[in-house]
């Protein structure tokens, strides 16, 4: 089960961490790994499943950054 998947009763709860961000980022590798792995293979229709996941991964991580206000540049000396 994918990290990103979060129970519906605890939505709006879950605490966003680097190491959860780090984890998820490894599952999408595996998960992109998989992917190829299964069309080269000449079976697309099996790795449907992964790219769902994939899909609701990258939708997450786009929804944290977005939610994550920018941080400041120190200024170069």
């Amino acid at each position: 089960m994918s990290v990103a998947f979060v129970p519906e009763r605890l939505r709006g709860s879950a605490q966003v961490n680097q190491d959860t961000l780090q984890r998820l980022l490894e599952e999408n590798d595996q998960l992109i790994r998989c992917i190829v792995e299964y069309q080269n293979k000449g079976r697309a229709t099996d790795c449907v499943q992964y790219q769902q996941i994939l899909h609701r991964n990258l939708i997450y991580l786009a929804t944290i950054a977005d939610a994550t206000p920018p941080r400041t540049q120190k200024p170069v000396d």
